[in-house]
Order: structure tokens, then C-alpha cells, then sequence
């Protein structure tokens, strides 16, 4: 159903108005459903979600992976966020490609990303990314911008990783003058247990103001994973699970939930090739 003039004018100046609540801006998006669900923690994880979030994260990805992801920002049902990557392992390193699409009829964002990964020494990997950016509002046309970003992660001991990551270091600009946003992330994730995977993670908007996120996640059964999460500027709390195949087909569930603006349901499935 299509929704009134009013309502678009609307949407669009809270799109513009309220970066890292309604509009994208160029960002990536979460990395899935189980990013998500651990307070958007990711940096210094490593499966196939890695795409979205940290590149380096795919060097360590045996064989081919693939996953899907689809979010209804704060339930608004014009503003949804769709995404898709696939990665795959060869003798000359991780080569992977990123899709998203975020937005509605009046004002949307798409994304094409190729991505690279390698280990550079033992426990060592690095990644980077190239990223092809459209933002298109129908009665102003489109505009295409080319950026990146790089990153880093490393194995101190078999049960702690450490990750950073660096989006748009050149400071790429769009044709008005306003920059897209130049975000640093450093966090980490910690094996407590067989059961238990802790992750913290500082982030840093050259423009706003430092966001602490933390989460957690619990292996209750060997199909099923508990997972809940945090994070501030603004405050949100996070909650959701995962369920887990042999075969190598996994689905996540998320709900964000913000102080002022609502839920935020996200969902993802995943395949690992054997």
C-alpha cells in the first residue's frame, strides 16, 4: 500500500536528520542477524557475516559460504534493510561480494562491495573492501560515490580474538559537500567456555560521539544459541537466538530495541559448504 505525500516528506527528513536511527548514510549494515542480536558487536568475529562488517573475518572461512539478511527499522514498514553476501576460499586468498539495499520508493541506498581476505602472518588476517555507493531520491536523481575499507584481526590466544576495522578512511564526499561517514571500530570476542562466546567493542563516527557495545552468547543446546547484547549513543538492548544444522544451514533472529523509536526485528540465514 502506498503511503501518503506527507508521510514520504516526512520520512525523508528523518532519514537526513537521525544518523545511525532511520538512515544508513552509507554504512554498512549490521553484521546479520547474530551481530545484531550481541548489541551489533562484530569486529572480531569470523564467519561469513564478516562481509558486512569486517573483511578480515572471511580469512579464515573454509570452502564457500553465502547469507542473507532482511531488518524492518523500528517496524516502519517503508524503511526496510536487505542485504546479501557470499564468500569463497581459494589458494590465493578469500574473495567475497556484498549487496544492500536500504530504504523505501522516495529515498534509498544501494551498495556493491568486493572484498578480500588473507592471513598475513600466523594468527595474523587482514581484509579490505571497495564499495560502490548509489543514493537515489526519485525527484533529485542518483548519485554514485566509491569508497572502502580495511581491516585487521588477531588471534592473541586460542580463546581471544582482537578486531579492528576502519570504513571510509579517504573521507569521501557527495556531491552537496557533506561527508560520508569515516567510522572506526576496535573490539574483541572471548571463548569463556564451550558454551559461552563473550564480545565487546568501542566504536568511533568522526562526527558523533563514542558508542560502547557489548554482548553475549550462550550454546544451551548444540542447535540452539542464546545471544543478547547492548550498546549506547543511543542506548538499545538486544536480544535473539540461532538455530544450527549439520548440513551447514544456520538461522538467526534479532530484536534491537530503542529507548525512544521501538523495535527493530532482524532476521538472516546462512550456509557454510562442508
Amino acid at each position: 500500500m502506498a503511503i501518503r505525500p506527507f508521510n514520504y516528506s516526512t520520512l525523508i527528513v528523518l532519514l537526513f536528520h537521525t544518523t545511525g536511527l532511520l538512515a544508513q548514510n552509507g554504512l554498512p549494515p549490521n553484521a546479520g542477524a547474530r551481530g545484531a542480536a550481541m548489541g551489533n558487536t562484530s569486529v572480531a568475529f569470523q564467519d561469513i557475516n564478516s562481509a558486512f562488517s569486517n573483511p578480515a573475518g572471511l580469512a579464515t572461512l573454509p570452502g564457500w559460504s553465502a547469507t542473507a539478511l532482511a531488518e524492518q527499522r523500528f517496524l516502519i514498514p517503508e524503511i526496510r534493510s536487505v542485504a546479501a553476501a557470499g564468500a569463497i576460499d581459494t589458494r590465493a586468498g578469500v574473495f567475497g561480494l556484498h549487496l544492500h539495499y536500504f530504504g523505501f520508493e522516495a529515498y534509498n541506498e544501494q551498495r556493491l562491495g568486493l572484498l578480500y581476505a588473507r592471513r598475513l602472518f600466523e594468527h595474523l588476517y587482514a581484509g579490505a573492501a571497495l564499495d560502490l555507493l548509489n543514493t537515489r531520491i526519485p525527484d533529485y536523481g542518483s548519485q554514485f560515490n566509491l569508497t572502502g575499507g580495511i581491516g585487521l584481526q588477531a588471534m592473541l590466544t586460542d580463546p581471544l580474538w582482537l578486531g579492528v576495522h576502519l570504513f571510509n578512511p579517504f573521507r569521501i564526499q557527495r556531491n552537496n559537500g557533506e561527508y560520508y561517514p569515516t567510522l572506526l571500530k576496535a573490539g574483541f570476542s572471548y571463548r569463556a567456555s564451550t558454551k559461552l562466546l563473550l564480545s565487546g567493542e568501542a566504536e568511533k563516527d568522526i562526527d558523533f560521539p563514542l558508542r560502547w557495545k557489548g554482548g553475549a552468547e550462550y550454546q544451551s543446546t548444540e542447535r540452539l544459541a542464546i545471544r543478547v547484547g547492548f550498546s549506547t549513543q543511543p542506548i538499545q538492548t538486544t536480544a535473539g537466538a540461532g538455530l544450527s544444522w549439520p548440513n551447514g544451514l544456520k538461522f538467526d533472529f534479532a530484536f534491537q530495541w530503542h529507548q525512544l523509536l521501538g523495535w527493530t526485528p532482524a532476521f538472516s540465514v546462512v550456509y557454510q559448504a562442508p
